[in-house]
C-alpha cells in the first residue's frame, strides 16, 4: 500500500508526495502555505480518487509523465518515467491504493534522534 508523505520545501511551504508500496515517489503535489491545507487536500483526494483525471505527456527528453487533475485544477505532477508501461503502472498504483494510504508527516524540523544518541553511535 502507498503512503502520502508531507514535508516542507526549502521556502518553508508544504508539499506531499504519494509513494508506491516500494517507497518510490509517484507524484508530487503543488505547494501549500499552511499544513492543514495540505492535509485537507490529501483527504479530499482520497475521497475522490475515482474522479481524478490523468493527463499523459511525453517530454522533450523522451520521458513520460502525467498531470493529475481533480476537477479542472491541477492537483499534482508525476515523476518522469522511461516507458509508457511504467507510467501506466504508476497510475494504477494510485487508483488501487491512494484511498487507503496512510499519511506520514515529516514536515517538522524535529530531529528523529537526539544529538546524544548520534554522538555516542559507533561508526562501522
Amino acid at each position: 500500500m502507498g503512503a502520502f508523505v508531507i514535508s516542507r520545501r526549502f521556502n518553508d511551504e508544504y508539499k506531499f508526495v504519494f509513494t508506491s508500496r516500494k517507497g518510490k515517489v509517484i507524484f508530487t503535489s503543488s505547494s501549500y502555505e499552511l499544513k492543514f491545507e495540505c492535509e485537507e487536500d490529501i483527504e479530499r483526494f482520497k475521497l475522490n480518487v475515482e474522479h481524478a483525471k490523468f493527463l499523459k505527456f511525453k517530454g522533450s527528453g523522451g520521458k513520460y509523465f502525467f498531470k493529475l487533475m481533480l476537477g479542472e485544477v491541477q492537483f499534482a505532477m508525476s515523476r518522469k518515467y522511461t516507458t509508457e508501461l511504467l507510467l501506466q503502472k504508476g497510475i494504477k498504483e494510485i487508483v488501487l491504493y491512494a484511498s487507503k494510504a496512510e499519511i506520514l508527516d515529516f514536515s517538522s524540523n524535529d530531529l528523529i534522534f537526539d544529538d546524544e544518541m548520534v554522538a555516542g553511535a559507533e561508526v562501522l
